[in-house]
Formats: structure tokens, C-alpha cells, sequence
């Protein structure tokens, strides 16, 4: 009877044990992200805060059209969807500071449900919901039934997992498609963007996709955050894109990732936005206004060292953009990372990037 009282008491020492650890471990975790009232409020961003917009304006080049997502819940499930706003606001103005007028659409017209992930706004982002010009495109999109693709040098699809349902069988979305690559005008899609591309045909009857590198949304970021999304969406858009004859390239999960195959320009998630609209602009036959990299960014490259080279030459960037070259960093982003690997079970390289997250703080002023 007692060796059975001793057997419980132990067991509530080591359980209390682990919830105390676990709680001090989570205020370690939490403090070394930068302190809210330190951060600067870039809510009330503007254009003309925004030099790479702003200044040094490019004259006008011709026009580009993005394409969004009309659907605002995913399939017959109550989970709300709609188009990413990150993914059209940092590519609308990728092509406005390099000279191209943009036009938005979407297959219904109109105001199109739109997602804001809070965590990963910036100054383009909130200066583009503070654009007058920019909203009223998004509150008012042309139906691409009556888009004129002769009118475009280029045709961009922002994400949004709404994509995956209305961007696929739509006719009007295959014919502009097929009208821009046959005359050698740019095709650019990122995250779920690329789900446009599924079924359109050319006009000797291959698909567009057959023999082409593409990049998309992964089956592992997919399955990741909603592990029932195979019932959900009508495929999962990596097979999807495999099963038409690409070559799909899968980066790093969460990681920026991007395929060029001659005028077809592909993203594998948000992450990507940035580097496929510039790459849009190159394709297009022009250099790329110069523009300053975003702390995201930074802290995409030491994310991409350490996938390649590990913890030590990940430090060695770090200290090199933060107090060599004074550039911005986004430690929040390395933490994001330590927690993805959490979920996947990953105890060892969730503490590995903890640590380097820890790094980061040391050597950074918030």
C-alpha cells in the first residue's frame, strides 16, 4: 500500500517537474522574440514611405494583370479562404516600381474575399491596404471573362488556397493563359497560383505543364498545417501538377523557392513572392529596379545556410547582415521555424534553431 502511495508521489514530482519546466522553457522561447512596444507601427504605412515605390519612377512599360481568387470557403467545409494578400501587394508593386501598370481580376468580379496573416505584414503590405488607388482595384476586379489578353505583357497569379477551386476548370483563366505563353509574354504564379495552370492545353494539344519545372505549393506545407486536406480540395496541388507532366522542384518547406523555365515563372509559397516577380520583370527584358531586401529576406537566407550548411555557418551570415553589413533581420522567423519543427517531431533541430534564434537576439538591437 505505501510502495504504491511512493509510486504516485514520484509520479506527480516528475509531472510537476515538467509542467514547470515547460512553462520557464516558453518564457525563455517568448523573451527572446523582439518586445512589442519596441517595434516600430508600420500600420499606417504609405507610398511615400516607400522609396523603391516612390522614387526614381520608371516611365511606363505596359501593363501586367494579377489574377485572385474568388472563392471564399474551402470546398464544403466551413473554413474561410480567399486570396493572400502578401502575395499580390509585394508583386503589385514589383511591377509598378519597374514600370508596369496593374490590372486585377478575379473570375467573379468585384470585391474578392481577401486573407491577412497579421504576423507576416510589412510596410508594403499595410502601405498597399492604405493605397487608395490599389483597394479600389481590389474592390472593384475585372471579371476575367472580359479580359483582352492582347492588352498584357504578363499574367501574375497571387495564391490563396481559394485557388485550388475556381483557378482550374475556368475557361476564360486557360484561354489567357494560353494566349500570353503562345505569344511569348510572361506567366507567373506562386503558393496556390499555380493551380491556374492545371488543364490548360495549347493550341498543338499538349499541356502547358507537360515537361515543365514548375514550383507550387508542397503536399508537406499542404498536409502540415491541415492534415485532411486531400477531402478538402479537389487534389493536392503538387500531384496535381506532377500527374500533367511537370517536373516539380520542392524546396525547404515554408522556404523561398522558385522555378524558371523560360517564360513560365513559378513559387512554391509566400515566401517566394518577392524573387518570382522580379524574376517576372528579368524575363520581361528588363533589370530589376534595385531594391532594399526586407529582414524576412535576410532571415530566408540564413534559414537556407542552414539547410545546406548548418547551425555554424548559419551564425556566421547572421553576424555578417546584422553587424557587418547593419542590414534588417526577422528573428521571429527563424523561431517560426524551430516550432514547424515541433510539429513534425523534429526535437533535435527545433532546439538547434531555437539556439540559433537565441543567437540572433544577442547580437541584434530590437
Amino acid at each position: 500500500m505505501f510502495k504504491k502511495y511512493r509510486i504516485l508521489k514520484w509520479i506527480l514530482i516528475v509531472f510537476t517537474g515538467i509542467i514547470v519546466t515547460l512553462v520557464v522553457f516558453g518564457w525563455w522561447f517568448m523573451s527572446l522574440l523582439p518586445s512589442a512596444e519596441n517595434n516600430i507601427d508600420i500600420t499606417t504605412s504609405q507610398i511615400s514611405d516607400l522609396p523603391y515605390v516612390s522614387e526614381n519612377i520608371i516611365p511606363k512599360r505596359g501593363k501586367i494583370l494579377a489574377i485572385v481568387t474568388s472563392t471564399d470557403t474551402m470546398g464544403n467545409t466551413d473554413k474561410s479562404t480567399g486570396y493572400e494578400l502578401t502575395e499580390l501587394s509585394r508583386a503589385y508593386y514589383v511591377f509598378q516600381a519597374n514600370g508596369f501598370e496593374v490590372d486585377i481580376a478575379s473570375p467573379l468580379g468585384g470585391e474578392p474575399p481577401m486573407v491577412i496573416d497579421d504576423e507576416d505584414m510589412g510596410a508594403f503590405d499595410f502601405a498597399f491596404l492604405n493605397d487608395s488607388i490599389a483597394r479600389y482595384k481590389t474592390k472593384n476586379t475585372i471579371p476575367v471573362n472580359d479580359i483582352d489578353p492582347s492588352n498584357y505583357e504578363g499574367v501574375f497569379f497571387a495564391g490563396g488556397k481559394g485557388a485550388m477551386f475556381d483557378f482550374p476548370e475556368n475557361k476564360s483563366i486557360q484561354s489567357i493563359i494560353r494566349y500570353l505563353y503562345q505569344s511569348n509574354k510572361v506567366i507567373g504564379a506562386v503558393c496556390h497560383g499555380p493551380a491556374a495552370l492545371v488543364n490548360v492545353q495549347l493550341d498543338n494539344g499538349t499541356f502547358l505543364l507537360e515537361n515543365k519545372k514548375v514550383s507550387g505549393f508542397t503536399n508537406d506545407e499542404e498536409l502540415l498545417l491541415i492534415p485532411d486536406a486531400a477531402t478538402i480540395f479537389p487534389f493536392l496541388l503538387q500531384d496535381k501538377l506532377i500527374s500533367q507532366g511537370a517536373s516539380f522542384s520542392e524546396g525547404t518547406m515554408y522556404l523561398e523557392n522558385i522555378s524558371h523555365d523560360k517564360n513560365l515563372i513559378t513559387g512554391q509559397n509566400p515566401w517566394s513572392t518577392w524573387v518570382l516577380a522580379e524574376t517576372m520583370i528579368t524575363q520581361l527584358g528588363y533589370t530589376p529596379k534595385y531594391r532594399k531586401i526586407t529582414a524576412e529576406e535576410n532571415a530566408i537566407k540564413v534559414l537556407k545556410v542552414y539547410e545546406k550548411e548548418g547551425s555554424k555557418k548559419a551564425k556566421e551570415l547572421i553576424k555578417k547582415i546584422c553587424t557587418v553589413e547593419h542590414k534588417p533581420f526577422d528573428r521571429i522567423l527563424i523561431a517560426k521555424h524551430s516550432i514547424i519543427s515541433a510539429m513534425q517531431g523534429k526535437i533535435g533541430r527545433f532546439f538547434s534553431l531555437v539556439g540559433l534564434t537565441s543567437y540572433a537576439k544577442n547580437i541584434t538591437i530590437d
